[in-house]
């Protein structure tokens, strides 16, 4: 089922952050629909376009010739870095028990080390815009694994929405493989990134440590991501070294520490209050912001296929959530 917010809690929250007291606020129907809605929306927004800048970065930081392992590695423990010291300001450090580091452990392989791993070492073989495109799939994934799991009933129009954003993908990638210059491995391999960004989705609503705020598993969550990185930087042909012949590796390096703070403790609260189709939404954002930097900014030339693959993702995503959910 759907970790939505109750209603109370929303009510409780909005209480404490105001200060005035609970009988002397009049709760409407609007006003209950409006908070309900609110939170996930910003959350959704404002992650979806840290992830869009994310994939952009990843280039910049490819054409200084910055190991997409080194970038990703150093990027994640600077975000730990940040994100534990705001939770130790607020007293709500990471609980650590047999239940929650399997938690860590699983969401970071499937949600940060290996998924993004994949995506920062395609970027350079098949461009950012290509990149933040297919990660507008995991809505798609994701839907399908909670129906297979019972978490969601079958609904026609989002089915076909499903069927709709698959074939667009589909056009994307048999229009970059079929390019001259294309190479399929990044491509297929590419592909491999949405798939566990959907089963992050999924595992970190089915097995939420229960009474574990957001902002206390997302720090979790990084620290165990790092050390799977810097295991990774062992293994051979890896590298951890950062070029220290230019200031631009540093200064990407921080801005992307920045940048994935923001992104996955927005990740939690917008898993904790919307659940994890609305959550793998945030790919779709990104990938809004994203290809258009790529082309605009970054001077990448569009896609093959673009238009129509798309315009096939767009209308599956609207199918998709315009469909109304019908959980179990």
């Amino acid at each position: 089922m759907y970790l939505d917010i109750k209603i109370v809690d929303i009510y409780l929250d909005v209480k404490i952050l105001s200060g005035v007291d609970s009988m002397t606020i009049p709760i409407t129907n609007a006003s209950k629909r409006q908070r309900l809605w609110l939170a996930p929306l910003l959350c959704l927004l404002s992650g979806g376009a840290l992830l869009g800048l994310s994939t952009n970065l990843a280039k910049l930081a490819g054409e200084t010739h910055l190991p997409p392992l080194a970038f990703l590695c150093w990027s994640i423990i600077g975000a730990a870095i940040v994100l534990m010291v705001v939770a130790a300001l607020r007293r709500n450090l990471p609980p650590v028990n047999t239940r929650t580091l399997e938690y860590y452990a699983v969401s970071a392989f499937v949600g940060v080390a290996g998924s993004n791993l994949i995506f920062f070492s395609a970027v350079p073989h098949v461009g950012a815009g290509f990149v933040a495109l297919i990660i507008s799939l995991p809505p798609l994934l994701t839907y399908v694994g909670a129906l297979a799991l019972k978490m969601e009933r079958f609904q026609t129009v989002r089915a076909t929405g499903v069927v709709a954003a698959l074939a667009g993908v589909g056009v994307l990638a048999a229009r970059k493989i079929s390019a001259p210059d294309a190479d399929g491995f990044w491509i297929l391999l590419a592909l491999v990134g949405p798939v566990l960004l959907a089963l992050g989705n999924l595992y970190r609503t089915l097995r939420w440590p229960k009474g574990v705020s957001a902002d206390a598993l997302a720090p979790g969550m990084l620290v165990a991501a790092a050390m799977m990185l810097l295991g990774a930087g062992f293994l051979p042909g890896l590298s951890l070294s950062v070029p220290m012949d230019q200031s631009l590796t540093l200064v990407l390096i921080a801005v992307q520490s920045v940048v994935f703070a923001g992104m996955f403790l927005l990740l939690f609260l917008l898993q904790k209050t919307g659940g994890p189709v609305l959550l793998s939404l945030l790919g779709s954002v990104g990938a809004l912001v994203g290809v258009p930097v790529a082309i605009f900014l970054q001077g990448e030339a569009p896609p093959e296929g673009l238009f129509l693959g798309a315009a096939l993702i767009a209308a599956g995503i609207a199918l998709l959530t315009l469909g109304s959910p019908k959980s179990k």
